[in-house]
């Protein structure tokens, strides 16, 4: 059944044709202070939906789409669409705000289970989706386009970018991403593929990164004592404040096979250790954990497929027969953005870009942020998207 809102003028028209053009599946309207949101799973067959979310500007057409493609184990809602209360501007709006139609696209694994995900769900299948869904919508809408994503959602822009040549494609923006290292790194991210390889093997299909898990017992009950390990006395245990903070702020601290890509963490911040777990001092620096809160708890599963991590990481170690971007086949202009305390000054993908002849790359690094401050943080507005 439909859930449709008739107060929406331009706005609901065009959403409307998108639906159509989408195809089947349970569509609801959420109308809001000038603009309207589509959210419709798409109906396909499959054992889980992608999930379309299209926000439009009730009161002007749009000029161009961008395309926002979350990063693993995230979706539209948690991504881009977070923080959402007033005053607190998100990256959907503010994209919108510029003339734009936006259209978020969840992969399938934000409404699976477990069992429906298998091996074959990696970056070729996640960009064989995008591209019914851009297809669906460029016969229709005919506008010109922007891929622009974070941290997997990165990758998988670039990869789409290498595939499509449509005149229609002008831009790819990837937030805080990871192209081939070189050196040590790469011979590290060559195991990371292989540890991801052998988990397929064994019939491991999905990772669990259990960060909103985190989070939530943070929120809920700050001083509770956590089951993992002390640093300074391994026999105590951290508190689940002080365990939210240290693996959002210390990620690359952490046991984990892809932790170690990261140049600090997640979100930019101090952690202190105290004479005892609950002495510890930390902070966050950009993005308050209410944000990381408010995120996380938009999740459906959480889970990442374990093949779209065997493809980043081969993506990571230059392993272009396992799986490899075609750098050389982008086109469009590209903006990549990192985060200093995120993935860092790496910029080897975009200097492949300019060597296969685009020269309409740039690529900048914002001091002071982590991997998903530049989404969330309270000033990424004029400190990062200000930047693409």
């Amino acid at each position: 059944m439909e859930q449709r809102h008739d107060d929406a003028g331009k706005g609901t028209g065009l959403l409307t044709r998108i639906e159509r053009a989408l195809g089947t599946g349970t569509a609801a309207y959420l109308p809001g202070n000038g603009w309207i949101r589509l959210t419709l799973p798409l109906d396909d067959g499959g054992p889980a939906p992608v999930t379309v979310d299209v926000i439009a500007d009730t009161v002007r057409a749009p000029q161009g789409i961008v395309y926002l493609l979350p990063g693993g184990g995230l979706n539209f809602a948690a991504e881009f669409f977070t923080p959402g209360g007033p005053g607190r501007g998100n990256l959907a709006h503010a994209l919108r705000r510029r003339g734009l139609l936006v259209v978020g696209v969840t992969p399938r694994e934000d409404a699976a289970t477990a069992a429906d995900i298998t091996a074959e769900w990696g970056l070729a299948a996640h960009r064989r989706d995008l591209a019914s869904v851009v297809g669906a919508l460029d016969s229709v809408l005919g506008l010109p386009y922007t891929y622009a994503g974070h941290s997997a959602g990165a990758a998988l822009a670039l990869d789409a970018a290498s595939h499509d040549t449509s005149p229609r494609l002008r831009r790819v923006v990837a937030l805080d991403t990871t192209g081939p290292y070189t050196g040590d790194l790469a011979l590290r991210a060559a195991a990371t593929r292989d540890g991801y390889a052998t988990q397929l093997a064994q019939g491991v299909t999905t990772v669990d990164p259990g960060l909103a898990a985190a989070v939530a017992k943070a929120v809920a009950d700050p001083d509770g004592v956590s089951p993992v390990p002390w640093p300074p006395d391994p026999s105590r245990r951290f508190t689940h404040a002080g365990l939210a903070h240290y693996a959002l702020t210390r990620t690359a601290a952490l046991p984990g096979p892809a932790n170690w890509i990261y140049v600090q963490g997640h979100s930019a911040g101090s952690h202190a250790f105290g004479p005892t777990p609950a002495e510890d001092r930390f902070a966050l620096t950009h993005t308050p954990l209410d944000v990381w809160h408010a995120a996380t708890a938009a999740l459906g599963s959480g889970l990442v497929p374990t093949a779209l991590m065997r493809d980043l990481a081969a993506v990571w170690a230059g392993d272009d027969e396992l799986y490899g971007i075609a750098w050389d086949r982008i086109r469009a202009e590209v903006a990549w953005v990192n985060a200093e305390l995120g993935r860092g000054d790496r910029p080897r993908g975009a200097e492949l870009i300019r060597a296969g002849g685009n020269e309409r790359v740039s690529f900048t690094v914002v001091p002071g942020y982590g991997h998903g401050d530049v989404v969330w943080g309270a000033h990424a507005a004029a400190d990062v998207w200000s930047r693409f």
